[in-house]
């Protein structure tokens, strides 16, 4: 920690057994079990980084993102830009009528 990044609580349950030993563990390093917690969690978090099924899963992820945000950039453009949100382009504002008209039901 003490990357000025903020700190949450996270509630995990585990086992009676898990958690004696996870005590004994942080009292034979001198840390708490908090500590042994994180720790624990950096590591595998390093782990899992460095995986290859991880990695192909995050590229096809944020490829998703992209898509998605690539969406929403052309929808609105497509609201206050006045383009057609596929091709940069810009459509002729729409005439509003001053008669009557049907309405969608």
């Amino acid at each position: 920690m003490g990357n000025g990044s903020q700190v949450r609580t996270l509630a995990v349950r585990i086992s009676d057994d898990l958690r004696a030993q996870l005590d004994v563990l942080a009292r034979l390093t001198n840390r708490t079990v908090t500590e042994e917690i994180r720790l624990a969690i950096e590591a595998w978090i390093a782990k899992a980084k460095s995986d290859p099924d991880v990695l192909k899963q995050a590229e096809a992820v944020r490829a998703e993102i992209e898509r998605d945000a690539q969406t929403r950039r052309n929808a609105i453009a497509a609201i206050f830009d006045g383009s057609d949100g596929k091709t940069g382009g810009t459509k002729a504002p729409a005439s509003r009528s001053t008669g009557t008209s049907k309405r969608c039901q």
